[in-house]
């Protein structure tokens, strides 16, 4: 990228780009530019669409036969399938179920059971806080189970793994700092000391290629409300490698991931393969509305879209360091593209009033404490130009200090 940029340059790289015709699969208000893809995905007219048929339809027509009919019992599985295909896992190990801080919850106790003479689980201090609080809990069930944390106990993760270490949660995209961890390599760190590693893909899936079977990766979990657009409170998702399967037991045994569910048996036996990750019955239309986002990822190339995400990300860079870095911004975090999700985020002293400014004019990313402004790009309905008019109305809220009206330093509960 040249060293400056105008306007006329960056709409030539809106023409000459091979997703721009995806923006028109998306529903985005007018005269807002949505740079927060990376907490809530954007809805789309196909999420709707399976929506109205399945309530309208198989629910109002075919009332209980849906199960069957619908094919609603199996779309875990199905779904499973159809996201994995964008995690890199060959079918049959992934799984869609439940919310990602019950998935943290089963997966690691899984891999406790099996290490059983271990009882050290590592993770990162600065991780999304439920990633913390599941491991808290599930460390609180198993007596003598010690928590490890990246930047409280060591500089490093890999500083923390040793062969007492039973697992490794880790997030392949920190949420904060846009930080890609090196998947293969640092799974090949736990291994090396017979640890098990699990993947946070939240910031990950359908926002770059990921490549968990090519990794040697044993778990992973993350959500499908982000960059995979399912919509608010969509179902989150598990992987595990087929090699661990019948070794894999968790402890929330519910009726779904029964061997026979439909034997109502008094003792539990666990079902087959990616199944036994499954608890109670499933939120049918969620899941629904879910399909629909994933069905328009079929015929998209995961290159391309990280390949668009790093253009996007460095010219957002590029434009806030010329047009703003006057005005008290730092880059929190990597610069080099390859080094970093779909993300950037900045600090800010004031980065909440910042933010609400922000979102008043129509330019909507988020706030985390204690300064991070963070902007999320999603490369199937973010353009270049919104990266320029998004860049220019900060410099204008930075220039003339329009951030500093009373209004903007009042909390609320969202951003």
């Amino acid at each position: 990228m040249r060293a400056t940029i105008d306007l006329a340059a960056v709409e030539a790289m809106d023409a000459a780009d091979p997703l721009r015709a995806m923006r028109d699969r998306f529903i985005l208000p007018d005269g807002v530019i949505y740079l927060d893809g990376n907490s809530l995905g954007a809805a789309a007219p196909a999420v709707f669409n399976e929506l109205q048929k399945a309530a309208t339809q198989e629910w109002a027509q075919d009332l209980i036969r849906a199960w069957n009919t619908a094919g609603w019992f199996d779309m875990p599985v199905a779904l499973g399938d159809q996201l994995g295909r964008l995690i890199g896992a060959a079918s049959g190990q992934t799984v869609v179920c439940d919310t990602t801080s019950i998935n943290i919850y089963k997966v690691l106790h899984a891999a406790l059971g099996m290490r059983p003479n271990r009882s050290v689980i590592v993770a990162e201090g600065d991780s999304f806080p439920t990633d913390l609080y599941m491991a808290e809990g599930v460390a609180s069930t198993r007596p003598g189970t010690v928590l490890r944390l990246e930047g409280v106990d060591a500089p490093t993760i890999e500083e923390l793994i040793d062969e007492r270490v039973a697992v490794i949660l880790v997030n392949h995209v920190n949420y904060k700092t846009g930080q890609l961890r090196d998947m293969a390599a640092l799974t090949c760190k736990a291994h090396q000391v017979g640890a098990l590693i699990v993947w946070d893909l939240c910031h990950t899936a359908g926002a770059l290629p990921v490549e968990l079977d090519a990794a040697n990766a044993d778990f992973a979990i993350g959500c499908t409300y982000k960059y995979l657009n399912g919509g608010p409170g969509a179902p989150a998702f598990i992987y595990a490698a087929k090699r661990h399967h019948e070794y894999v037991h968790q402890p929330l045994s519910g009726w779904w991931g029964h061997a026979r569910p439909f034997a109502f048996e008094q003792g539990y036996t666990a079902g087959s393969g990616i199944r036994r990750f499954l608890c109670g019955t499933q939120p049918v239309l969620s899941m629904r509305a879910l399909k629909g986002a994933l069905d328009i990822w079929d015929d998209i190339d995961m290159v391309s879209v990280r390949k668009k995400s790093i253009a996007l990300t460095d010219l957002f860079i590029q434009l806030v360091e010329a047009k703003c870095g006057a005005y008290g911004l730092e880059l929190e975090g990597p610069r080099d593209g390859n080094a970093r999700g779909s993300q950037v985020s900045f600090l800010h002293p004031h980065g909440y009033q910042v933010m609400r400014a922000l979102i008043e004019r129509g330019v909507i990313g988020d706030f985390r404490a204690p300064s991070t402004i963070r902007f999320g790009f999603t490369p199937l309905y973010v353009g270049y130009k919104d990266v320029w008019q998004a860049v220019e109305v900060l410099e204008d809220i930075l220039r003339t200090g329009a951030w500093q009206e009373a209004r903007f330093a009042v909390k609320t509960a969202v951003t």
